[in-house]
């Protein structure tokens, strides 16, 4: 049975902080004499890669990215994204769960992506164990309109659809 999940997250940037998205670090956008500015989260605040975890959840019901790695939890501060990736990975496979494919969309003024997409779609591909073909990767501007479009942080959506075999006999309720 194809199954669908939704994702999305957000978070706002935040001085002396790392910009990481999709497993990518992003170069500073500081300027001269200042720190670098980065995602504000308990996490490394990789958007591109919480709205994909929330997404591949939904697709199989089991929860959301608070359920799996709660922010109250230490071990989970300022971890990395793509070892969260890779452990939703391993649970889909557990539950008889193949992902078909993944799409996000990642809104943001700044900055441009382009140059980082296909390392993006590589790390989450090899996260999740799958073929990079079955990832896709945009991004978009909001025009200037409201707090992302102020550039005052980035936004993912993402879109997971898997294919979950159920054992003989047994349902999906």
């Amino acid at each position: 049975m194809i199954r669908t999940g939704i994702g999305f997250d957000i978070h706002r940037f935040a001085p002396g902080r790392k910009l990481i998205l999709g497993g990518v670090r992003i170069p500073g956008r500081a300027r001269a004499g200042e720190s670098d500015i980065g995602l504000m989260g308990h996490s490394d605040a990789d958007v591109l890669c919480h709205a994909v975890i929330d997404a591949l959840l939904g697709a199989v019901a089991d929860g959301d990215i608070g359920t799996h790695f709660p922010d109250h939890e230490k071990r989970w501060k300022d971890a990395d994204s793509l070892k969260m990736l890779a452990a939703v990975g391993e649970n889909m496979k557990n539950k008889g769960a193949a992902i078909v494919n993944i799409d996000v969309s990642v809104l943001a003024e700044k900055p441009r992506l382009t140059p980082y997409r296909e390392e993006m779609r590589g790390n989450i591909a090899r996260a999740l164990g799958i073929d990079e073909a079955k990832v896709s990767i945009k991004a978009t501007t909001l025009e200037g309109l409201g707090a992302l479009g102020r550039g005052e942080g980035i936004g993912a959506m993402a879109v997971a659809s898997v294919n979950e075999e159920f054992e003989e006999g047994v349902s999906s309720q």
